[in-house]
């Protein structure tokens, strides 16, 4: 019997971010997408295929020819922006006021507490969540408060780096600690940082707009980066105070150290709180410099303008504007049910549902806008070699129980069928079952 599926064709497969109109056959061979062939029309091709819908995971590895009979197809979704360590930590750690700064400091004094054990476990949860929902490269910024003593710091990247081991298998998490930086503790911090970058960390993180010194932040993480050829992804300036505009400094030395595609920037709030031509020059500076944006809209809906009454400000970035400035923008889940963000489930539709509200990004038109900041914008972010659908590049794509890019959205499918690593390794059916209507049968058929 079959088990693992790195030879298949699907049929009557729709690739949203080809267009709705066409249907297509696809072709797996040794894991990789042999071929992606539009079908005549609009008609259908069932020939020995299987219809997925009656598929569980045990039945899909068995199937050489699986029928989506016009189902989504989209490659597997990147997160660009997560906070797995914190994951699931809601019930424990709570934000009263529901602003940022109480969230922090709750955290903060919560994190000694928290075993090495428990932080790999809520890592693993999370991680598989958002692969159950088509997520399979992930970027995640760690909580590592060095300031409370090397030993919890250690914690958390020991345990990051044993959930992604135990995860390989099934997706791929990138770590982007954050480093806080402290003068006064500059040689420590930097000793320290080196050593999980040598231990397997990816690249270096940081919130430069909450430390005393962000120039001097930034210029100690991009010193940092270069010597070890990492990337950089900061949190920049996650406020809805207009005057707040690391952004700028961090382009000045994107520039200098020739970091473009190599650096990019999460939130962004303040951009969405200044005057039109100050944001406009910053955002120019950012194409100028190569940096890229991960807009967070549920978090910052969630965090963003506590303090405002009437026009409250809401945090979310101005999206449009640097998309059509030709800086590559990407959606993520950022935090999931922990005091930052007591809701999500690292599920990028829903991510993108948001987003589409947060940003106006609602129209026909925007559907494949919004879909690529979820696949291939976060991928370029990530540097994810090799992705998409398209000839000879690893098979690595989620089936969602909907018929259109826009029904994507409208309907936040719960079934869905992911295939990576040369296999599948997930599915979901959702039974919907109605009873007969009293004494009658049912007008319409019921999906």
């Amino acid at each position: 019997m079959k088990k693992n599926a790195d030879e298949l064709t699907i049929l009557n497969a729709r690739l949203p971010l080809h267009g709705d109109g066409e249907l297509h056959t696809l072709r797996i061979a040794g894991g990789r997408w042999a071929a992606i062939e539009p079908q005549e029309g609009t008609e259908r091709d069932s020939e020995g295929g299987v219809p997925i819908a009656g598929l569980g995971i045990d039945e899909l590895g068995t199937v050489p020819r699986i029928d989506l009979q016009g189902r989504a197809l989209l490659p597997g979704f990147v997160d660009a922006h997560m906070h797995l360590d914190k994951a699931y930590t809601v019930s424990r750690v709570r934000n009263v006021s529901g602003t940022l700064l109480e969230a922090i400091e709750n955290y903060r004094s919560f994190a000694p507490s928290i075993t090495k054990e428990n932080i790999r476990e809520r890592i693993v949860r999370a991680a598989l969540s958002a692969a159950s929902y088509g997520s399979l490269t992930l970027r995640s910024h760690l909580d590592v408060a060095f300031h409370l003593g090397r030993d919890i710091a250690m914690r958390t990247v020991e345990a990051a780096l044993e959930a992604r081991e135990q995860v390989k298998d099934f997706v791929d998490i990138q770590y982007f600690p954050m480093f806080y930086y402290d003068p006064e503790r500059e040689r420590e911090l930097t000793e320290f940082a080196e050593e999980t970058l040598r231990m397997g960390i990816d690249g270096v993180g940081g919130a430069p707009h909450l430390t005393p010194d962000p120039a001097a932040n930034i210029d100690w993480a991009f010193r940092l980066a270069a010597k070890f050829d990492r990337p950089i992804d900061l949190h920049t300036d996650e406020t809805d105070d207009p005057s707040m505009k690391t952004i700028d400094v961090y382009c000045d030395y994107a520039l200098r150290h020739q970091y473009r595609g190599r650096a990019t920037a999460g939130h962004l709030c303040s951009l969405s709180a200044m005057d039109q031509a100050e944001a406009d020059r910053l955002i120019a500076k950012m194409a100028e410099a190569g940096i890229g944006a991960v807009t967070l809209p549920p978090v910052n809906l969630y965090l963003q303008g506590r303090g405002d009454r009437g026009n409250v400000r809401r945090g979310v970035t101005r999206v449009r504007e640097l998309a059509a400035a030709g800086v590559p923008v990407a959606a993520a889940s950022d935090n999931i049910q922990d005091p930052f963000h007591p809701f999500g489930r690292g599920d990028l539709l829903q991510i993108g549902l948001t987003t589409a509200y947060a940003a106006h990004l609602a129209k026909e038109e925007d559907i494949p806008v919004l879909l690529r900041m979820l696949t291939s914008v976060p991928a370029l972010l990530t540097g994810a070699n090799e992705y998409g659908i398209a000839a000879n590049r690893p098979a690595s794509f989620v089936v969602a129980d909907a018929f259109s890019g826009e029904e994507l959205f409208q309907e936040l499918p719960a079934t869905r069928w992911v295939y990576n690593k040369s296999r599948w390794i997930f599915a979901s059916r959702l039974q919907r079952q109605w009873a007969q209507p009293l004494g009658t049968e049912p007008a319409v058929p019921i999906r």
